[in-house]
């Protein structure tokens, strides 16, 4: 990477990046006394693995990435087919069990099929910006995006099918899709919302909606995680109970803490003060995304750029929003916060490529 690119990199994007998994990390030692700090040390591993892996993808040219999408879209592709034969974990079968490491192939294949998708429509498009809009040329990207997304519900796992269909339309919009598609999507989901939860979900995602709607209705059953979450985070007031001292963190009642409801712990042991901090940060750092897509140097950065936005702007929403309570539980990890190896090492690698896109931008036509 040359001095111009080095320069011309959205460094506030990665400085935004670490000082999230820091907050993260100390969320996570809070988190873990009483299990001897394991996930925490684990975490701390990752969170290097992650860092040589941001800087790896920093220094080789997007375009070159892009160009082995398609073998590494197919290679996950079949994986995600295999997972489904694994044993289950908390009733999904999401992981791989490779000993120390539990490799989760729907978390790295979010990037691979967003560079997938991002060659195709340039493909699609380099004649004619409009020839996206053509069904034919439409259902060819709706068949690449639909084959992982229905592999993944089949897990089930339907938080990373929704961050999938998340990205994809961000990419879409930003590839400049007629408005008849967007309005014709939005009649198609009205109508069918009913008939998807009356005729198609499952019990367990129907019961996930019901208690979202009305978690008292079974406070010691399905109910019970949300409104432990609700209490925690209103017991942590302005500036917190203090690192270790929470009572739904430390009292177990809280669950699972270290994953879906670490917004929870950092609530309660750290405050509003931090929470709406982190809240600041994510809102700030989806801006910057956005702009490096706007500002990207070609369409094809742009694309990219986008769906990478849309991925993570929908676990952010939906993470948060969860335990609060506003949203269904899906299951979603808050990115760079909550445990994981797959998802910290996908979110950073997705960062070295939004940093390798601004690199390659020409700063000097937008400032007249």
């Amino acid at each position: 990477m040359r001095k111009r690119e080095i320069k011309n990199v959205e460094w506030s994007i990665v400085a935004i990046s670490i000082i999230l998994c820091i907050i993260g990390l100390v969320a996570l030692f809070s988190a873990t006394q009483e299990a001897e700090y394991d996930e925490f040390n684990k975490q701390c591993i990752w969170f290097v693995i992650s860092i040589i892996s941001m800087i790896i993808v920093m220094m080789i040219d997007y375009d070159t990435i892009t160009k082995v999408s398609p073998i590494f879209y197919g290679l996950f592709v079949l994986l995600l087919f295999a997972v489904l034969f694994t044993k289950p974990i908390n009733g999904a079968k999401s992981w791989f069990d490779i000993g120390f490491f539990s490799l989760q192939p729907g978390e790295f294949a979010k990037i691979f099929v967003i560079l997938f998708l991002a060659q195709t429509i340039t493909k699609i498009q380099s004649r004619n910006k409009r020839e996206i809009n053509k069904p034919t040329k439409l259902l060819i990207l709706l068949a690449i995006i639909g084959v992982p997304i229905l592999l993944i519900i089949k897990q089930p796992d339907f938080g990373t099918a929704a961050a999938f269909i998340s990205a994809t339309i961000l990419m879409l919009i930003t590839a400049g899709i007629d408005k008849k598609y967007i309005i014709g999507t939005i009649m198609i989901v009205v109508v069918s919302v009913p008939l998807i939860y009356n005729f198609i979900l499952p019990e367990h995602a129907k019961k996930r909606i019901d208690i979202f709607l009305n978690p008292e209705s079974d406070p010691r059953g399905s109910g019970y995680n949300i409104i432990q979450s609700k209490l925690a985070v209103g017991a942590g007031g302005l500036t917190g109970m203090g690192l270790l001292k929470g009572n739904q963190t430390q009292l177990g009642f809280l669950y699972p803490k270290t994953t879906d409801f670490i917004f929870a712990v950092i609530s309660e042991e750290m405050g509003f003060i931090i929470a709406g901090t982190i809240i600041i940060l994510y809102v700030y750092f989806v801006v910057k995304c956005l702009y490096i897509a706007k500002t990207a140097k070609d369409d094809i950065g742009a694309l990219i750029a986008s769906g990478i936005t849309g991925i993570f702007l929908f676990h952010m929403i939906e993470n948060i929003g969860m335990v609060m309570g506003l949203l269904p539980i899906t299951g979603v990890p808050l990115p760079f916060i909550s445990y994981g190896g797959s998802s910290l090492i996908t979110n950073f690698i997705c960062i070295g490529l939004l940093a390798n896109i601004s690199s390659k931008r020409q700063k000097t036509i937008f400032v007249k």
